[in-house]
Formats: C-alpha cells, sequence, structure tokens
C-alpha cells in the first residue's frame, strides 16, 4: 500500500543530499531488497562550440549519481536476504554518435562500473542486473531534433524491464532490432563513421 512508500526528493549528484539520503533510509527501512539506478541526464554537445562543462554534468549524474547511491544504500542492501541492484544505462554505448561523447561515455563507464562491481560483490549474493534501453518517448527524447528508429512508450518500455527485473538478468537489452542496427558500427566501422561524422551545412 501507499504507506510503505516514502518519497525522497534529493540530487544524486550532490555529497551532502547523499549523506542525507543514508541517514533517512537508515531510520526509514531496515533493508533494502532491491535498487533501480535509474536517474539520469542527457545533454548534447554542438560540434562547433563544444561545452566542455557537459562532460562534468553528464558524469556527475549518470556515473557518479550511480555510485553516490549505491554507496548510501550497500548498508541496507548487505542486510537483504536476496539483494538486486539494477542500472539503466543506454543502447548509445553500442555505438558513436554525433554529439553524444558526454552523454555516451557516461552511461559506458556507468554500465561498465555495475558489471565489474557485480564480480566484487557476488560473494555477499548481490545480484546485478543492466539494462540497455533504445529511444523512449519522455519529455527529454521529446527534444531531439533527429530520428530515433524504433521509438517505444514509456508503457512498453516499462513492461520489458520489470519482466527483465524479476528475472534479474544480468544484461537485457531492448528492442532487439536497434541493437541490430547499431551492430553496424562494428561490422562496418569506416561506413558508420561516414554516415554519422557530421560536418558544416550539410
Amino acid at each position: 500500500g501507499s504507506d510503505n512508500i516514502h518519497p525522497l526528493i534529493f540530487d544524486v549528484s550532490d555529497a551532502t543530499a547523499i549523506h542525507e539520503l543514508e541517514r533517512k533510509l537508515q531510520q526509514l527501512v531496515p533493508h533494502i531488497d532491491r535498487i533501480i539506478l535509474n536517474a539520469g541526464d542527457c545533454r548534447y554537445l554542438e560540434p562547433e562550440h563544444l561545452e566542455w562543462s557537459h562532460f562534468d554534468r553528464m558524469m556527475d549524474v549518470n556515473f557518479f549519481g550511480w555510485i553516490n547511491v549505491l554507496r548510501a544504500s550497500m548498508p541496507l542492501l548487505e542486510k537483504s536476504q536476496h539483494p538486486h541492484v539494477i542500472g539503466v544505462a543506454s543502447q548509445v554505448v553500442f555505438a558513436p554518435f554525433s554529439r553524444a561523447s558526454a552523454y555516451g561515455a557516461s552511461k559506458a563507464a556507468a554500465a561498465y562500473f555495475l558489471k565489474s562491481l557485480a564480480l566484487d560483490i557476488a560473494y555477499k549474493n548481490i545480484d546485478t542486473s543492466v539494462i540497455y534501453p533504445g529511444f523512449i518517448d519522455t519529455p527529454l527524447t521529446q527534444k531531439n531534433d533527429f530520428a530515433m528508429p524504433f521509438l517505444m512508450s514509456v508503457e512498453s518500455a516499462t513492461e520489458r524491464m520489470l519482466g527483465a527485473i524479476a528475472q534479474r538478468k544480468r544484461e537485457y537489452i531492448f528492442p532487439k532490432r536497434l541493437k541490430w542496427l547499431l551492430n553496424v558500427s562494428k561490422i562496418a566501422p569506416n561506413f558508420w563513421f561516414h554516415k554519422m561524422a557530421w560536418y558544416p551545412n550539410e
């Protein structure tokens, strides 16, 4: 019921907020069975006017945000009988895209972090899952000014993610059609490069 829901609003990139989060969690619950690391931001670089601060923002939220929240939650996860950590990455990590260097790098770092950490916390019986969604119709993606193949509704994406989480899949990639398309970047990297490279006045 709703009496078991405790909204805690905080900035995943703020060290003080994370310290307060840990304190509040310790007061609210005896243990945490499952945590979903889903907070994220997306900022694209403009090639002619590179905004280097975007890299700081993307890493602070999309990468360190995972680490900060997991650090605050770990003591309570360790008290669960069968804990589960889920990180929501992105299929952007499977192929290079113009303007996405800050966003893609942060998501790739986060995915690697959780997959590697999984090896070191396995002895604690903590399961991990990394989910790689494609394009989902949200207010964030609605700002995009480029084609988004195989765009999915929030409802459809949620259903798929919940299914993967219930099965505790170590990795889950959806939609598969997008992953097949992105495989072109590995099979024919030169072709992908020339198709995706950005040039002025084109």
